[in-house]
């Protein structure tokens, strides 16, 4: 049931708001810029906000959180808030698959049919796990939409159940870029196929943990998230924010595409993680990083400038500055970007419990700043 939200006295949360500061006793010129923009998007403290990293190599350069994670309890986002990633959590399932192909369980040119004999087109067989990955399988979104509990409840296994006697694709694999969630849904059951181990068990033992990610969970219905935020949207016409996330927004329950829960402390420890080669080598790395597909102007979803598709993450690629891999994250209320500059071991942090931040042109500002301030030449 929606939740609908009143606005509560400013100077309460004053006292209960907490700033996630980086460990310097004089704030940059960079940290006051970077501060000064968020606070202008997040200018409400008794509104739901944001959690923010920005970290060079081992150095936090700025960590600072706006708003609330929960409007009924009214508690804080802090660095431990977790966050829906929403499609953030792609990521995480690619190199799942490439963690498999190293251990020699898969290989990216596997086809469907190998995972999913039950699966009743011949074109199956002309569609690989490269495909899935890099969003150019040419699948169809025809889950069905007129059941208002499928949509609204619906798992990785019931989402893709469409696809068992799917008998047509909207392009021939590997000609096309068109996002789509559920060639990642079905990642959630190729990892139990190849390893006898449930997606969860796999995920948490062979990347959370690695990871130290020991906050972070997948969503489940009754599953207890600890620190956990609810998204929300802006009701124009009551004007208030009314929450908008599991039982709220469409296909919210599903994992493998979508449904992580992360904070950005433990984010910050997957990026650590990725760039000392503690989950998948540097070779699968590389592979995952490099672009699979262009995303033209008319994509649906995830187009940018100069930017292309490889397994799990945008890259994109601007003449004269270093290459820019992140991705995007949209359900419910939660509006989540993730990027990072690997050349330059740059990254940069912002989940949102709300959806009306351009994330595209924030980041884009906040690199502008550290072009500014010479990051990419040294």
């Amino acid at each position: 049931m929606k939740k609908i939200i009143t606005n509560l006295t400013t100077i309460l949360l004053l006292t209960a708001m907490i700033s996630c500061k980086p460990n310097q006793t004089a704030k940059s010129a960079f940290y006051n810029k970077v501060d000064s923009l968020f606070s202008a998007i997040y200018s409400a403290v008794n509104e739901p906000g944001a959690a923010v990293l920005v970290m060079k190599g081992d150095s936090l350069i700025f960590e600072k959180c706006y708003g609330i994670a929960d409007m009924q309890t009214q508690a804080p986002i802090t660095p431990e808030t977790n966050f829906c990633i929403a499609s953030v959590s792609k990521q995480f399932s690619a190199v799942a698959i490439l963690q498999l192909a190293e251990h020699g369980l898969l290989s990216l040119s596997d086809n469907l049919k190998k995972f999913f004999p039950e699966y009743k087109a011949d074109f199956y067989n002309r569609i690989t796990l490269h495909h899935i990955l890099s969003h150019t399988s040419g699948i169809p979104d025809t889950r069905p939409r007129t059941d208002k509990n499928f949509v609204l409840y619906s798992t990785d296994v019931e989402s893709c159940e469409y696809l068992i006697d799917l008998d047509k694709l909207n392009f021939e694999p590997g000609t096309e870029y068109e996002y789509m969630n559920p060639t990642f849904q079905l990642v959630y059951q190729i990892i139990p196929r190849i390893t006898g181990i449930d997606f969860d068990s796999y995920m948490k033992q062979h990347i959370f943990d690695l990871a130290e990610m020991t906050n972070s969970r997948y969503f489940e219905d009754g599953r207890t998230i600890p620190n956990m935020a609810h998204g929300y949207t802006f009701d124009k016409r009551k004007n208030i924010y009314v929450e908008c996330d599991y039982g709220e927004a469409n296909f919210f329950a599903s994992k493998a595409d979508g449904g992580l829960y992360t904070s950005i402390r433990d984010f910050a420890k997957w990026e650590k993680a990725l760039h000392e080669n503690k989950i998948i080598s540097e070779e699968s790395k590389k592979t995952a990083y490099s672009p699979k597909i262009k995303i033209n102007a008319d994509a649906e979803y995830g187009y940018n400038a100069k930017t292309s598709y490889g397994y799990g993450w945008f890259i994109q690629q601007k003449p004269n500055e270093p290459e820019c891999i992140y991705h995007l994250g949209d359900n419910g209320g939660f509006t989540i970007y993730a990027g990072k500059i690997p050349e330059k071991n740059i990254i940069l942090l912002f989940f949102s419990n709300r959806d009306d931040i351009d994330r595209i042109a924030t980041a884009d500002s906040i690199y502008a700043l550290m072009k500014a301030e010479n990051w990419f030449d040294k």
